[in-house]
C-alpha cells in the first residue's frame, strides 16, 4: 500500500541548483537555500507522494526570500513524521519559522503547531496550508494562517475547511485560486479524484507564493 505513491515528473530537473537558489540533499529531506536570510518555511508532502514533487514549488518560495526546507516523511505520509518540524528548528536558526504542507502534510503541519505553541511562547509564525485544515484548535495563537486551495480540486473535503474556520486564530485568510486543482500545488500528474485545472502548474505555484509572500510581508 505504502510503495504506491505518486512520482515526481522530473526528479533531476525538480533538484537543480540555480544561480539564486542552491539545492542541499539532507537527513530530513532537501534545503532550498535562496537569498533570504531570516525568514524559514518547513514543508510537509501531501499523502503518497514522492518529496521532490514539491521541488518547483519550494523553488519559487526560496527565490522570493524564504528559505525552505522540504521534509521527507516516513512511507510518503505525513501522519508517521509529524514532529520532524522540531529537529530542524533545534538545528537551524532563523528570525522567523513557518510550517507549511499541502493536504494530510498541511493538516500534520498544522497539528505539530498547535502542540508546539502551548509549550513555546515563541518559534512558529504561521502556517500555509495547502488543500488543507487543521483538527487541533489554534484559535487561542498569534499565528498567521493562510489556506490555498483550487477551485477545479475535487480530493479537498470543502465542508472540512469550512468547519476548520473555527478552529483558526484571529489572523487568517483562505484564498481560491481560480482554476487550480488539488495535485497542481505539486508536480506529480494528476491525482484520482481530482478535477482538471483550468490554469498550468506554473501560474498556481506562482499564485501561491504572491498569497504567502504578501501575507507574510503584511
Amino acid at each position: 500500500y505504502f510503495m504506491n505513491y505518486y512520482h515526481v515528473q522530473d526528479r533531476q530537473a525538480a533538484l537543480e541548483s540555480t544561480d539564486d537558489v542552491k539545492v542541499e540533499e539532507a537527513e530530513y529531506g532537501y534545503f532550498f537555500d535562496g537569498p533570504g536570510n531570516d525568514t524559514a518555511l518547513i514543508f510537509y508532502p501531501g499523502a503518497k507522494v514522492a518529496t521532490e514533487a514539491y521541488a518547483p514549488l519550494m523553488y519559487q518560495l526560496a527565490e522570493s526570500g524564504i528559505d525552505c526546507f522540504l521534509v521527507d516523511m516516513p512511507f510518503h505520509m505525513a501522519f508517521f513524521g509529524m514532529n520532524r518540524a522540531e529537529e530542524i528548528m533545534q538545528e537551524y536558526n532563523y528570525e522567523a519559522w513557518y510550517l507549511g504542507g499541502h493536504s494530510l502534510g498541511g493538516a500534520m503541519a498544522a497539528n505539530f503547531a498547535a502542540d508546539y505553541v502551548e509549550d513555546h511562547t515563541d518559534g512558529i509564525r504561521g502556517l500555509l496550508l495547502l488543500a488543507a485544515y487543521p483538527t487541533k484548535d489554534l484559535s487561542t495563537s498569534d499565528m498567521s494562517v493562510v489556506t490555498v486551495y483550487g477551485s477545479e480540486d475535487g480530493v479537498l473535503n470543502m465542508d472540512k475547511i469550512v468547519a476548520g474556520r473555527e478552529l483558526m486564530p484571529q489572523d487568517y485568510k483562505e484564498v481560491c485560486i481560480e482554476g487550480g486543482n488539488h495535485a497542481q500545488f505539486g508536480s506529480y500528474g494528476a491525482q484520482k479524484g481530482d478535477g482538471t485545472a483550468a490554469i498550468p502548474a506554473e501560474e498556481q505555484w506562482a499564485r501561491t507564493v504572491e498569497v504567502f509572500v504578501g501575507d507574510e510581508s503584511e
